[in-house]
């Protein structure tokens, strides 16, 4: 038995095969409970997830990772005695003893999502462009500012049940994470934040999001939330 029986990972996966093993083995030791989406991916992921001990689940194509996060939240609302759901990237980034703090803020039942943040604590690991792009999210969002987030992108978020099984996440792409937030300012949810340790490796910059990606994103979401006025 572990104190986070009741705790599921979700990771959505899309051609990780180099590293996934040794992140969902690295979480594994913490979190016995993970689900990984393999979001149709051209590579040997699947092969490596499967000597993991986490469960598998995948997509015959590749549909982006908002849905992949939203396949897996849903597997993970199925699986007996979920409470909580973290979201937690596949290829290093996201480290186990920041999820266990954002746990142990939501066990508390003050809260019912806590969103991990970058920006609370300076701690130079951000790439500049990174942090140019994140912050200008973060600024120009009406929701994120309602919400008075310092990051609006970060891929590490706890949930417990009742927001996870309210969450709707129908963009595909990688505006999912703001139409998280979105969704968020909207509800009666309540909504934390906590300093999170980014590792940003040679492997997770040469995946990461180019500078224009990050400005697709701010133009997709600004479309989208004027589209509701």
């Amino acid at each position: 038995m572990s104190q986070y029986d009741d705790v599921w990972l979700v990771i959505p996966a899309y051609n990780e095969g180099q590293v996934i093993a040794d992140v969902v083995e690295g979480a594994r030791k913490t979190f016995p409970n993970i689900v990984v989406v393999d979001d149709g991916s051209a590579d040997d992921s699947a092969k490596h997830i499967m000597t993991t001990g986490a469960h598998l689940v995948r997509h015959p194509v590749n549909l982006g990772q908002g849905a992949a996060l939203q396949t897996g939240l849903a597997y993970a609302l199925a699986q007996p005695g979920a409470q909580y759901f973290a979201t937690f990237d596949a290829d290093g980034q996201h480290q186990t003893a920041d999820v266990e703090k954002m746990v142990a803020l939501l066990r508390e039942g003050q809260t019912d999502v806590v969103l991990g943040s970058r920006f609370i604590e300076q701690n130079g690991q951000v790439p500049w462009i990174k942090r140019v792009v994140l912050r200008t999210a973060a600024t120009v969002s009406p929701t994120a500012r309602k919400l008075k987030l310092t990051d609006a992108h970060n891929g590490l978020r706890v949930l417990n049940r009742e927001a996870a099984s309210r969450v709707r996440i129908t963009m595909n792409g990688m505006a999912h994470a703001s139409e998280i937030v979105s969704f968020l300012a909207g509800s009666d949810l309540r909504v934390a934040e906590l300093p999170v340790d980014i590792l940003y490796t040679d492997y997770s910059r040469a995946k990461g999001q180019s500078l224009i990606n990050g400005v697709n994103i701010i133009f997709d979401i600004s479309l989208r939330e004027r589209g509701r006025r």
